[in-house]
């Protein structure tokens, strides 16, 4: 791996790899706490809708997407706000709706010679230096929301009916970090595409929640082991000529499953204690 950093991709690639973890830690958390995999699910895959639109009318990629990702978010939170028990099925029909209204308007699109597998399952080693700073500006607007909102999140994560009475601005919060979850899952599709991203933003944080006692300490540990995941799924991607994101995921995979493992041994061991 040291060897490969002397190349300037390479180099885009683990820098690339580092701030979309800190962001997948942080927001990953509040997804996994929160139960709103299904949201990000919903989110990752309308953003298709917003790439063929970016595509169709010729403007930067990064504004479509952001733009239809967000219009998609805000409308998932009002229903998840106002109608929860209907929320998954109105999450299911803006996912189709977004992915089918994508493959329509490329299928529309003049002289469209565009690579879908870079948006369905990323190129880590191809993000250019501006969605670097991209990546940069949202790690740290993350770190900064979360230490900011840390009190509210708390109460919102665990029992939002009392953070309401005690005058905690739910909807305000949920909005905000919905919101962030659409932001970062177009700025890291480019690092593992849209298929993949959700599972960089569980995995790590399911896996955090076991060995932490703090929604702080998931975090940073969540944020560690997407980290650690991204590079070493980086360095096989390097040394076996695979796709980089797909690799990253399996390497995720690898230690979601490991750490069932050890949940099973901890549990073996705690019943030979008890019956000893």
């Amino acid at each position: 791996m040291i060897e490969a950093l002397q190349y300037e991709f390479m180099r885009n690639a683990v820098i690339a790899g580092v701030f979309a973890s800190l962001i997948c830690g942080i927001i990953g958390t509040f997804v996994v706490v929160n139960r709103l995999v299904f949201i990000a699910g919903g989110i990752a895959h309308a953003a298709f809708g917003g790439i063929g639109l970016a595509f169709f009318l010729g403007i930067p990629y990064l504004l479509g997407t952001l733009g239809f990702s967000l219009v998609a978010a805000v409308i998932m939170t009002l229903v998840l706000l106002k109608a929860k028990n209907r929320a998954d099925t109105f999450i299911g029909v803006i996912w189709a709706v977004g992915m089918a209204s994508g493959i329509i308007l490329l299928d529309l699109t003049p002289g469209y010679t565009v690579n879908l597998m870079t948006y369905l399952f990323g190129s880590i080693i191809a993000v250019p230096d501006s969605d670097l700073w991209w990546l940069l500006g949202m790690a740290v607007f993350t770190i900064f929301a979360a230490a900011y909102f840390y009190r509210d999140l708390l109460a919102v994560s665990y029992d939002d009916e009392f953070a309401r009475l005690r005058g905690v601005p739910v909807d305000l919060v949920y909005f905000l970090f919905i919101c962030l979850i659409a932001v970062s899952i177009v700025l890291i599709i480019r690092v593992v595409g849209l298929i993949l991203v959700i599972a960089l933003l569980t995995i790590p944080p399911y896996i955090a929640e076991k060995y932490t006692r703090s929604l702080a300490m998931m975090m940073v540990l969540s944020s560690f082991l997407a980290m650690l995941f991204s590079l070493v799924g980086l360095w096989l991607a390097y040394a076996f000529n695979l796709t980089s994101g797909a690799t990253i995921i399996l390497t995720a995979t690898v230690g979601f499953f490991l750490s069932l493992a050890v949940d099973a041994v901890r549990r073996r061991c705690d019943q030979h204690q008890s019956a000893a």
